[in-house]
Protein backbone atom coordinates (compact mmCIF):
# COMPACT_ATOMS: atom_id res chain seq x y z
CA UNK A 1 0.00 0.00 0.00
CA UNK A 2 1.57 3.50 -1.20
CA UNK A 3 -1.26 5.88 -0.22
CA UNK A 4 -0.73 7.30 -3.75
CA UNK A 5 -2.79 10.80 -3.92
CA UNK A 6 -2.83 10.84 -7.93
CA UNK A 7 -6.25 9.76 -9.97
CA UNK A 8 -6.64 7.32 -12.40
CA UNK A 9 -5.15 10.42 -15.24
CA UNK A 10 -2.65 11.55 -13.01
CA UNK A 11 -4.14 14.59 -11.49
CA UNK A 12 -4.67 15.23 -7.94
CA UNK A 13 -6.94 13.60 -5.53
CA UNK A 14 -9.10 15.98 -4.27
CA UNK A 15 -9.49 15.48 -0.61
CA UNK A 16 -12.09 17.32 1.82
CA UNK A 17 -10.86 17.98 5.57
CA UNK A 18 -13.43 19.04 7.54
CA UNK A 19 -12.66 20.61 11.02
CA UNK A 20 -14.60 21.65 14.06
CA UNK A 21 -11.82 23.85 15.79
CA UNK A 22 -8.85 25.68 15.05
CA UNK A 23 -6.46 23.07 16.96
CA UNK A 24 -8.00 19.70 15.69
CA UNK A 25 -5.78 19.94 12.14
CA UNK A 26 -4.97 16.53 10.06
CA UNK A 27 -1.52 16.27 11.96
CA UNK A 28 0.15 13.40 10.58
CA UNK A 29 -2.27 12.56 8.15
CA UNK A 30 -1.69 16.03 6.36
CA UNK A 31 1.73 15.61 6.09
CA UNK A 32 1.43 12.72 4.64
CA UNK A 33 -1.27 14.06 2.46
CA UNK A 34 1.36 16.72 1.35
CA UNK A 35 3.78 13.54 0.52
CA UNK A 36 1.35 12.11 -2.09
CA UNK A 37 0.69 14.94 -3.89
CA UNK A 38 -2.83 15.11 -2.74
CA UNK A 39 -4.90 18.52 -3.34
CA UNK A 40 -6.47 18.91 0.40
CA UNK A 41 -9.71 21.30 0.63
CA UNK A 42 -9.90 22.67 4.32
CA UNK A 43 -13.39 23.64 5.61
CA UNK A 44 -14.03 24.99 9.02
CA UNK A 45 -17.89 23.58 9.71
CA UNK A 46 -17.73 25.60 13.02
CA UNK A 47 -17.53 28.66 11.24
CA UNK A 48 -20.09 28.24 8.90
CA UNK A 49 -17.80 27.23 5.66
CA UNK A 50 -19.38 24.81 3.31
CA UNK A 51 -18.24 22.01 1.92
CA UNK A 52 -18.01 21.38 -1.95
CA UNK A 53 -20.20 19.30 -3.69
CA UNK A 54 -19.46 15.52 -3.67
CA UNK A 55 -19.24 15.48 -7.50
CA UNK A 56 -16.08 17.59 -7.16
CA UNK A 57 -13.93 15.59 -3.93
CA UNK A 58 -12.47 11.92 -4.04
CA UNK A 59 -12.44 11.63 -0.62
CA UNK A 60 -13.22 12.96 2.48
CA UNK A 61 -11.28 13.36 6.08
CA UNK A 62 -13.61 14.27 9.21
CA UNK A 63 -11.37 15.22 12.26
CA UNK A 64 -12.20 15.67 15.51
CA UNK A 65 -13.74 18.46 17.91
CA UNK A 66 -14.21 19.63 21.31
CA UNK A 67 -18.25 19.22 21.47
CA UNK A 68 -20.81 16.50 21.33
CA UNK A 69 -22.71 15.14 17.84
CA UNK A 70 -25.49 15.17 20.21
CA UNK A 71 -25.30 19.05 21.48
CA UNK A 72 -27.56 21.65 19.76
CA UNK A 73 -25.07 23.36 17.36
CA UNK A 74 -26.06 24.70 14.00
CA UNK A 75 -24.14 23.10 11.76
CA UNK A 76 -24.01 19.15 12.93
CA UNK A 77 -26.97 18.50 10.80
CA UNK A 78 -26.44 19.62 8.25
CA UNK A 79 -22.68 18.17 8.16
CA UNK A 80 -24.55 14.95 8.70
CA UNK A 81 -26.54 14.97 6.19
CA UNK A 82 -23.49 15.36 3.63
CA UNK A 83 -21.74 12.41 5.36
CA UNK A 84 -24.66 10.31 4.98
CA UNK A 85 -24.80 11.63 1.06
CA UNK A 86 -21.24 11.02 0.44
CA UNK A 87 -21.37 7.55 2.11
CA UNK A 88 -24.44 6.62 0.28
CA UNK A 89 -22.65 8.43 -3.30
CA UNK A 90 -19.37 5.99 -1.91
CA UNK A 91 -17.13 8.40 -1.84
CA UNK A 92 -14.65 7.36 0.71
CA UNK A 93 -15.10 8.89 4.51
CA UNK A 94 -12.61 8.86 6.96
CA UNK A 95 -13.87 10.44 10.75
CA UNK A 96 -11.33 10.87 13.20
CA UNK A 97 -13.06 11.04 16.76
CA UNK A 98 -15.68 13.69 16.27
CA UNK A 99 -16.18 12.43 12.81
CA UNK A 100 -16.45 9.06 13.58
CA UNK A 101 -18.99 9.78 15.72
CA UNK A 102 -20.88 11.75 13.29
CA UNK A 103 -20.78 9.07 10.64
CA UNK A 104 -22.46 7.35 13.10
CA UNK A 105 -25.06 9.20 14.09
CA UNK A 106 -25.63 10.24 9.98
CA UNK A 107 -26.24 6.68 9.70
CA UNK A 108 -28.93 6.30 12.88
CA UNK A 109 -26.48 5.15 15.35
CA UNK A 110 -25.97 6.21 19.08
CA UNK A 111 -23.26 8.19 20.36
CA UNK A 112 -23.76 8.02 23.99
CA UNK A 113 -20.84 8.19 26.94
CA UNK A 114 -18.45 5.98 27.80
CA UNK A 115 -14.88 4.89 29.30
CA UNK A 116 -12.86 8.72 29.43
CA UNK A 117 -9.65 7.46 27.33
CA UNK A 118 -6.44 10.16 27.60
CA UNK A 119 -3.06 9.28 26.15
CA UNK A 120 -1.53 5.97 24.93
CA UNK A 121 -3.83 3.46 25.44
CA UNK A 122 -4.13 -0.13 24.03
CA UNK A 123 -6.95 -0.99 21.06
CA UNK A 124 -7.89 -5.09 20.63
CA UNK A 125 -8.60 -5.77 16.83
CA UNK A 126 -11.50 -7.58 16.18
CA UNK A 127 -12.20 -10.42 13.94
CA UNK A 128 -13.59 -8.05 10.94
CA UNK A 129 -10.14 -5.79 10.89
CA UNK A 130 -8.04 -9.37 10.25
CA UNK A 131 -9.30 -8.85 6.40
CA UNK A 132 -9.66 -5.03 6.32
CA UNK A 133 -7.88 -3.23 3.52
CA UNK A 134 -6.91 -0.62 6.50
CA UNK A 135 -6.57 -2.89 9.62
CA UNK A 136 -5.63 -6.06 8.30
CA UNK A 137 -2.35 -7.58 9.53
CA UNK A 138 -1.78 -4.87 11.90
CA UNK A 139 -1.18 -6.96 15.78
CA UNK A 140 -4.13 -8.12 17.50
CA UNK A 141 -3.25 -4.81 19.98
CA UNK A 142 -2.28 -1.83 19.21
CA UNK A 143 -0.94 1.31 21.07
CA UNK A 144 -2.98 4.66 19.78
CA UNK A 145 -3.38 8.07 21.41
CA UNK A 146 -6.87 8.58 22.70
CA UNK A 147 -9.08 12.02 24.17
CA UNK A 148 -12.45 11.18 23.97
CA UNK A 149 -15.59 10.89 26.43
CA UNK A 150 -17.99 9.23 24.60
CA UNK A 151 -18.31 6.08 21.67
CA UNK A 152 -20.30 5.58 18.45
CA UNK A 153 -22.98 2.62 18.30
CA UNK A 154 -22.67 0.49 15.08
CA UNK A 155 -24.78 1.58 12.07
CA UNK A 156 -27.03 -1.17 10.05
CA UNK A 157 -24.46 -2.98 8.15
CA UNK A 158 -21.43 -1.96 9.94
CA UNK A 159 -18.16 -3.56 10.49
CA UNK A 160 -16.95 -3.47 13.98
CA UNK A 161 -12.73 -3.32 13.30
CA UNK A 162 -11.38 -2.54 17.28
CA UNK A 163 -12.87 -2.24 20.84
CA UNK A 164 -10.76 -1.19 23.87
CA UNK A 165 -12.04 -1.82 27.51
CA UNK A 166 -15.03 0.75 28.10
CA UNK A 167 -15.40 1.67 24.52
CA UNK A 168 -16.61 -1.67 22.56
CA UNK A 169 -16.12 0.55 18.95
CA UNK A 170 -12.82 2.15 18.30
CA UNK A 171 -12.81 1.63 14.73
CA UNK A 172 -15.62 0.46 12.19
CA UNK A 173 -16.21 0.29 8.11
CA UNK A 174 -19.64 0.92 6.66
CA UNK A 175 -19.66 -0.28 2.96
CA UNK A 176 -16.58 -0.39 1.26
CA UNK A 177 -14.63 2.86 2.19
CA UNK A 178 -16.35 4.70 4.51
CA UNK A 179 -14.30 4.97 8.46
CA UNK A 180 -14.37 5.88 11.63
CA UNK A 181 -11.70 5.56 14.28
CA UNK A 182 -12.28 6.75 17.88
CA UNK A 183 -8.38 7.27 18.30
CA UNK A 184 -6.12 9.85 17.44
CA UNK A 185 -3.57 8.31 14.64
CA UNK A 186 -3.29 11.99 13.35
CA UNK A 187 -1.71 13.26 16.68
CA UNK A 188 2.04 13.49 16.96
CA UNK A 189 4.13 15.57 19.66
CA UNK A 190 3.79 18.65 17.70
CA UNK A 191 -0.47 18.23 17.24
CA UNK A 192 -0.09 17.74 21.09
CA UNK A 193 1.49 20.43 21.82
CA UNK A 194 -0.46 22.20 19.89
CA UNK A 195 -3.89 20.90 21.78
CA UNK A 196 -2.02 21.29 25.15
CA UNK A 197 -2.01 25.40 24.59
CA UNK A 198 -5.09 25.63 24.45
CA UNK A 199 -6.87 26.78 27.78
CA UNK A 200 -9.98 24.47 27.58
CA UNK A 201 -7.81 21.41 26.07
CA UNK A 202 -5.13 21.58 29.20
CA UNK A 203 -7.58 22.50 31.67
CA UNK A 204 -9.55 19.14 30.50
CA UNK A 205 -6.98 16.90 30.88
CA UNK A 206 -5.49 18.24 34.08
CA UNK A 207 -9.33 17.80 35.44
CA UNK A 208 -10.00 14.24 34.25
CA UNK A 209 -6.58 12.81 34.68
CA UNK A 210 -4.66 14.84 37.10
CA UNK A 211 -2.88 18.13 37.58
CA UNK A 212 0.07 15.93 36.25
CA UNK A 213 -1.12 14.93 33.36
CA UNK A 214 -0.47 17.23 30.52
CA UNK A 215 3.54 16.47 30.90
CA UNK A 216 2.52 12.61 31.64
CA UNK A 217 0.46 12.48 28.88
CA UNK A 218 3.38 14.10 26.55
CA UNK A 219 6.14 11.73 27.73
CA UNK A 220 3.80 8.74 27.20
CA UNK A 221 2.85 9.77 23.44
CA UNK A 222 7.09 10.41 23.32
CA UNK A 223 8.33 7.10 24.05
CA UNK A 224 5.43 5.49 22.10
CA UNK A 225 6.11 7.78 18.85
CA UNK A 226 7.54 5.29 16.57
CA UNK A 227 4.68 2.40 16.61
CA UNK A 228 1.97 5.20 16.78
CA UNK A 229 3.22 6.71 13.40
CA UNK A 230 3.88 3.09 11.86
CA UNK A 231 0.01 2.23 12.70
CA UNK A 232 -0.80 6.08 11.15
CA UNK A 233 1.08 5.08 8.04
CA UNK A 234 -0.68 1.88 7.86
CA UNK A 235 -3.94 2.47 8.36
CA UNK A 236 -4.45 6.31 6.20
CA UNK A 237 -2.16 4.49 3.25
CA UNK A 238 -4.39 1.78 3.16
CA UNK A 239 -7.49 3.97 3.20
CA UNK A 240 -5.63 6.57 0.34
CA UNK A 241 -5.33 3.35 -1.71
CA UNK A 242 -9.18 2.95 -1.91
CA UNK A 243 -9.43 6.52 -2.29
CA UNK A 244 -7.13 6.42 -5.47
CA UNK A 245 -9.21 3.36 -6.67
CA UNK A 246 -11.95 4.89 -7.53
CA UNK A 247 -10.20 8.64 -7.88
CA UNK A 248 -11.26 10.05 -11.02
CA UNK A 249 -14.81 7.91 -11.66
Amino acid sequence: MNGSGRTKSGGPLRIVVLQHAGWEGPGTFGRLLDESGAAVIPVRVDKGEQPPALRSVDGILAMGGPMSVNDDVPWIAPEKEYIRRAVGAGVPFFGVCLGAQLLAASLGARVEPARAHYGLHPVDMAPGSFTDPLFGGLPRSVPVFQWHGENFGLPPGAVRLAGSPGCPNEAMRVGESAYGIQFHLEVDEALLGEWLAVPQCREELAERCGPDAPEAVTAGLAAGALRVQRCARRVWGGWMDLVAARGGV
